[in-house]
C-alpha cells in the first residue's frame, strides 16, 4: 500500500535540481508517477510538478520534511498535497448560471476534485430553482454603490469562516475591489468572454455580431486588481460564421464559458498551475 503526494515548486534555475529532489524521495522509499518540468529562460526560473507515491509507513510530516530539506537550499516556492486532500471551494454567481450550474454537476460526478463549501450570490436563492442547491450553505449579499465595502467585508468573513482555499467567481456579474482582489490573489478564478478589451460593455456577442467576427472565445483567469487582466490559465475558441445569429454566438459562447472555466478550476485543484509572473505555467494533463 502506498500514498500518493503531488509536489509543485519553482526556483532559479540551476544545474542539479531535478536529481536534489528525486534523491530525497528515495531516501524515503518514493517512487515518481509523473513528472513535468519548465525552463524559462527569460526570467531564468525553473517550473517543476511531481506525482509519487509513498509507502503508507511513511507519513505526511516526514514527506514534508523530506520536501523541505530539498528545496528550502534552492530558496524554492513549494506546495505538497496528498492525494486524498479536497481544497475547499466558495463559488460565487449571478443571474447567468451557467457555470454555476456546469461546475455543480462536475463536482457532484467526481470530475473536479473539491469540497463546495458554499455558494455566495448577489441574487436570492430563488433565481436558481432549476440548479440541485442541496446542502449547499447559500448566501445572499446584494451589492450596491453604497454597501460594496460592507458585503465585501462579510465575503472575506465567509472565506475565514469556512477556511476557503479557492474562490471562484462563475459569471459573477460584479466588480471586486482593489483590496479584496488583493486579499484573494492566486486563489481566486475567473472568467470573461475573449473578446475584452474589444467589446466592452453590455451584450459582447451582439457586438460580434455586428463586427462579423469568424472566431468567438473565453478565458478564464486569476483575478488581480487589473480587471480581467489577471495571469491566463485556460482559454478556448470556436469558429462562427455569417450564419450564426446574435442568439447562437450566446450559445455556443456559454458552451465554450462553461469548459473553460471547468478546465481552469481543474488544473488548480490538481495542483498544475504555477504563477510565473504576468503569466502561469500549465501543466496540463
Amino acid at each position: 500500500m502506498s500514498r500518493t503526494f503531488t509536489l509543485k515548486f519553482a526556483c532559479e534555475d540551476r544545474p542539479g535540481i531535478v536529481s536534489r529532489v528525486t534523491t530525497g524521495f528515495v531516501r524515503i522509499g518514493g517512487n515518481i508517477q509523473e513528472a513535468s518540468h519548465f525552463n524559462d529562460p527569460v526570467p531564468g526560473r525553473f517550473f517543476c510538478r511531481l506525482a509519487f507515491a509513498i509507502p503508507a509507513g511513511v507519513n505526511e510530516t516526514v514527506v514534508r520534511e523530506n520536501v523541505s530539506a530539498s528545496l528550502t537550499p534552492l530558496d524554492a516556492s513549494w506546495t505538497v498535497t496528498g492525494d486524498d486532500a479536497r481544497m475547499r471551494v466558495l463559488i460565487m454567481a449571478s443571474k447567468l448560471d451557467h457555470c454555476l450550474a456546469d461546475l455543480l454537476y462536475r463536482w457532484r460526478i467526481g470530475e473536479l476534485p473539491m469540497e463546495v463549501v458554499g455558494i455566495v450570490s448577489n441574487h436570492p436563492r430563488e433565481v436558481y430553482q432549476h440548479i440541485d442547491l442541496a446542502g449547499i450553505p447559500f448566501h445572499h449579499l446584494p451589492v450596491t454603490r453604497d454597501n460594496k465595502p460592507e458585503q465585501e467585508a462579510k465575503l472575506l468573513a465567509l472565506v475565514h469562516e469556512y477556511q476557503v482555499d479557492l474562490v471562484v467567481l462563475a459569471r459573477y456579474m460584479q466588480i471586486l475591489s482593489n483590496e479584496l482582489s488583493t486579499k484573494l490573489e492566486g486563489r481566486c478564478i475567473s472568467s470573461h468572454h475573449s473578446f475584452l478589451p474589444g467589446f466592452k460593455g453590455a451584450k459582447p456577442y451582439h457586438q460580434a455580431y455586428e463586427r462579423g467576427v469568424k472566431l468567438i472565445g473565453a478565458t478564464a483567469h486569476y483575478v488581480t486588481r487589473d480587471l480581467d487582466e489577471g495571469p491566463i490559465i485556460a482559454q478556448d475558441v470556436e469558429p462562427v460564421t455569417h450564419r450564426d445569429t446574435p442568439q447562437q454566438l450566446v450559445r455556443k459562447g456559454r458552451d465554450i464559458e462553461r469548459r473553460v472555466l471547468a478546465r481552469a478550476v481543474r488544473h488548480h485543484l490538481e495542483s498544475r498551475v504555477l504563477l510565473n509572473g504576468r503569466t502561469t505555467v500549465v501543466f496540463a494533463d
